[in-house]
C-alpha cells in the first residue's frame, strides 16, 4: 500500500467517527452493578501492558510519548478520572494517537523493501493493534483499527523473506482465518497453534515467530480468539476450544505443515483453550504450553473477579454478547470455564499432552496453584512460577523456555 493509498484508507475509515463512542461507556451495567464497581485510585481506564507491548515491537520513548499526548490532552473526556478517556476522533484519543504512530511506521515501510519493509509493516501492524485495545465489540474506533491492523499484516506478508499464508479453515458455514508464518518450506515443519488473550489480535505475534520459533526450524499458526478480530463472529462459550480444534483437525489439508508434530501455545486466555484442547485432543499434539492462563482459581472465585478493574470486565462482557451487564450474573458464569469445574482437571485422568504451565510471581490472573493443578493433570507435566524483577524480563526467560519444552517435545 503506498502512502497517499494508506491516508486515503484511513480517511476513509475515520471520517464517520469525529464523534465516536469512547470506549470505556461502550458496554452498559445494570445500576445495581454500577455500584458494585471496583473503586480505585486508577488513572487509566486501559491496563497498560508496556513490558508486553515493547517486547512485541513497539518503541519504547515512542509509547511513553503516546501515553504523554494522551495523558496531556485538554480535550473533553467521558470519565474525568481516567485520562484514556478523551472521546472522539482527534488528537488525544487513543485510538488517535496509537493510529497517527502507526501511519508513520507504514509511510517508512513504504519507501523501504524487502525485509526492512516487512519489518516496519509489522510494527505498524501492531501499533493499529494496540490503536484497537482492548478491542470491546461496538467500538468502531477499535473495529477501523483491526481492518488496518491486518491490512499493514498483508503487507509484511508479501516483503518478508518468510513465508506468511493466510489459511481459511471451514467452520460452521463461515471460514476461520489464521496466518502460517513458515522458515521455509522444503519439507514440511512442526507447528505451533498460537494465541493470545481475549483482548489481543493473532497479528500480535511476530516476534514470538521471528525471534523464538523461526530459529528453531518450527512453523506458527495464528488465529483470534472467539469473538474478536477475523473470529468475531463466533461468541465465547464454555467450548472456548472450539475454534482451535476446528484448526487442528484441518491440519492434514496444510501441505506445508507436519501434523504429526503439532503443539499449541497460549498466552492468558489463550492458554486456558490450549490447556483445554490438549485434553480433547491428545492424539494430535505433542506439547501444550500456557504463559500466564487463567485456569481455575480466578474463574471460580466471583469476589476476587468482583475487584479486576473495569477494563476486564467489559472485556468478558464483551466476548460473551452481554446486552446489559449484570456483575453477579457474570462473574458466577465464568465460573463455567474454570477447567477444574469442566471436569479436566479433576478425576483420575490425565492428557499424555506434555503440558508445561508458567506464571510469573504474584500474579492475581494465573497463581502457582493453577499452574502446578495444570501440570498435575498432565502425564508429563511441569508447572513453573518465574520470580522475575521485571515482567519484561519475566517474558523473555518464560519464552526461552516454552520453545525448549516445545523443541524437546517435538523430537519425540
Amino acid at each position: 500500500m503506498s502512502q497517499p493509498e494508506s491516508e486515503n484508507l484511513s480517511v476513509k475509515l475515520f471520517k464517520n467517527h469525529k464523534q465516536a463512542l469512547e470506549t470505556s461507556g461502550l458496554v452498559p451495567y445494570l445500576p445495581s452493578s454500577l455500584e458494585q464497581l471496583a473503586t480505585s485510585d486508577r488513572t487509566w481506564y486501559r491496563e497498560l501492558r508496556r513490558p508486553q507491548w515493547v517486547w512485541q515491537g513497539v518503541d519504547a520513548i515512542e509509547l511513553e510519548s503516546i501515553l504523554a499526548r494522551i495523558a496531556n490532552s485538554k480535550k473533553h473526556r467521558s470519565r474525568d478520572e481516567w485520562l484514556d478517556t478523551v472521546s472522539g476522533y482527534h488528537s488525544g484519543n487513543w485510538a488517535y494517537e496509537w493510529i497517527h504512530a502507526g501511519m508513520e511506521h507504514q509511510k517508512n515501510a513504504s519507501e523501504l523493501d524487502g525485509d526492512e519493509a516487512a519489518e516496519a509493516y509489522f510494527k505498524a501492524s501492531l501499533y493499529f493493534s494496540v490503536a484497537g485495545y482492548p478491542h470491546i465489540k461496538g467500538d468502531n474506533l477499535a473495529i477501523q483499527s483491526q481492518v488496518l491492523a491486518s491490512q499493514a499484516y498483508d503487507m509484511a506478508a508479501k516483503y518478508t523473506s518468510h513465508r506468511v499464508e493466510k489459511i481459511l479453515v471451514p467452520y460452521q458455514g463461515r471460514k476461520i482465518t489464521c496466518y502460517l508464518h513458515l522458515p521455509n518450506t522444503e519439507k514440511p515443519l512442526p507447528v505451533v497453534i498460537v494465541s493470545g488473550g481475549m483482548d489481543s489480535l493473532q497479528t500480535d505475534m511476530w516476534r514470538l515467530y521471528r525471534d523464538f520459533l523461526a530459529p528453531n526450524n518450527i512453523a506458527m499458526l495464528t488465529l483470534d480468539m472467539p469473538s474478536i478480530g477475523h473470529s468475531s463472529y463466533w461468541p465465547l462459550t464454555e467450548d472456548s476450544s472450539c475454534l482451535h480444534q476446528a484448526v487442528l483437525n484441518y491440519l492434514p489439508n496444510i501441505p506445508w505443515v507436519d501434523r504429526f508434530h503439532a503443539a499449541v501455545m497460549g498466552f492468558r486466555f489463550g492458554g486456558n483453550v490450549a490447556l483445554r484442547l490438549s485434553f480433547l485432543e491428545p492424539s494430535r499434539l505433542k506439547a501444550c504450553v500456557a504463559l500466564g492462563a487463567p485456569v481455575h482459581q480466578v474463574l471460580s472465585n466471583s469476589a476476587r473477579l468482583k475487584t479486576m478493574p473495569k477494563m476486564y470486565l467489559d472485556v468478558l462482557a464483551s466476548r460473551l454478547a452481554k446486552q446489559v451487564v449484570d456483575i453477579n450474573s457474570l462473574t458466577s458464569q465464568m465460573q463455567a470455564w474454570s477447567l477444574k469445574n469442566q471436569g479436566f482437571l479433576s478425576g483420575g485422568r490425565k492428557t499424555s499432552v506434555s503440558v508445561l504451565a508458567i506464571g510469573l510471581k504474584d500474579d492475581p490472573v494465573s497463581p502457582k496453584s493453577d499452574n502446578k493443578l495444570a501440570a498435575l493433570f498432565s502425564k508429563y507435566g511441569k508447572g513453573v512460577e518465574l520470580n522475575s524483577k521485571t515482567l519484561h524480563s519475566g517474558y523473555e526467560e518464560a519464552l526461552k523456555q516454552m520453545i525448549e519444552w516445545i523443541k524437546e517435545e517435538m523430537k519425540q
